[in-house]
């Protein structure tokens, strides 16, 4: 065999290796099946999947295919688009509902999953630059008074906006990439990747969302790159953070607060500032490290006031205990390849 053949024979292995199909949710949010086998709709717009959801019962299965496209490019200023009126999807006291990209789909308006809506999935969505200003979220997951949303799976979206603070708004310009909040239960976020966020991903919106003490959240195979902070941030609940990349993080990764629970296992970090810590709270949060791999460029610092811990030591400082599901995490060392590999939409729902 020559060395062109030998070549492609490998890079053929590659791709088929790192295609396999999406079996189903690993981890918290594991009884998730969204619409389950139910022939699936086209929808080519954000008014076309609204109404589609406004005409569905509410139970029983709805699949929604979405072909729609933005086109990114013609965003000169992303501060001008980010003051622009919000759209947002919303999906609110409906359940079994699966919502996928189609190939080449983009969007750029948000999906809000809120009240008593369960078994939902968000998969294969391109989603970036949104309008909206600080209300504007990517994905996210809240509870009401209605109810709280439970058991939704986040899985191989693509969600990018702006490291850039637009006038009077600071970091909070491009805040939300994936947040969940008051009581959003049993979730997975798996092989997303997100990057140029500023805050990407927070869960538990305050200091008095007691309602997040029993949340229990899994994060595994995502990339998330080129972004300052909330990786997550983590108040009052529980998470398992596994198998994920984090490369260039400005500000802080984990933050995990108010006596929250992490368990961070078999990830990769490089150029990372304060890749797990707590601080910004009145009260400390907890961490079970196992198995990570440190890389280059890891920095440490203190804030401007208030209690903080850093693991500068990589050491556990409370047990996890089990987490109540199977899974398997790789070796921390092949996470950054594989995250590359698998991470996003449009990779086929790589594995």
């Amino acid at each position: 065999m020559n060395v062109s053949t030998l070549k492609l024979t490998l890079a053929a292995a590659a791709v088929l290796a790192a295609t396999q199909a999406v079996a189903g949710p690993v981890g918290y949010g594991a009884a998730t099946t969204g619409g389950g086998s139910k022939a699936a709709v086209n929808v080519a717009s954000l008014a076309e999947m609204a109404a589609k959801i406004k005409a569905y019962s509410g139970s029983g299965g709805l699949v929604l295919n979405y072909t729609g496209k933005f086109d990114f490019a013609s965003v000169k200023d992303v501060c001008a688009q980010w003051k622009k009126p919000a759209q947002t999807l919303e999906i609110k006291g409906k359940n079994d509902i699966t919502i996928r990209g189609t190939a080449d789909s983009s969007a750029n308006f948000g999906i809000r999953i809120v009240g008593d809506s369960s078994n939902v999935i968000v998969q294969n969505m391109t989603i970036g630059l949104l309008q909206g200003g600080e209300a504007a979220d990517s994905i996210s997951i809240e509870g009401t008074s209605s109810g709280k949303p439970s058991k939704i799976w986040i899985d191989h979206n693509t969600i990018f906006a702006s490291i850039k603070s637009c006038p009077g708004a600071g970091d909070a310009s491009f805040d939300g990439g994936i947040d969940m909040k008051k009581g959003a239960n049993h979730i997975t976020v798996s092989y997303n990747y997100v990057y140029n966020y500023q805050k990407v991903a927070l869960n538990g919106f305050s200091e008095k969302d007691t309602l997040n003490a029993g949340s229990l959240t899994t994060y595994h195979n995502n990339r998330f790159e080129n972004v300052k902070s909330r990786l997550p941030l983590l108040r009052y609940g529980k998470a398992h953070i596994f198998n994920n990349y984090f490369g260039n993080v400005d500000t802080s990764g984990i933050n995990v607060r108010m006596g929250a629970m992490a368990l961070v296992e078999s990830n990769y970090f490089e150029n990372v500032r304060n890749p797990v810590t707590s601080r910004d709270s009145a009260k400390l949060g907890y961490w079970d490290l196992r198995n990570n791999f440190v890389g280059s460029g890891i920095t440490w610092g203190a804030p401007e006031d208030g209690i903080y811990a850093n693991a500068t030591d990589w050491k556990t400082t409370k047990a996890y205990g089990p987490t109540g599901y199977a899974y398997t995490a790789s070796a921390a060392a092949g996470v950054k390849a594989k995250a590359i590999a698998t991470a996003g939409a449009r990779t086929n729902l790589a594995q």
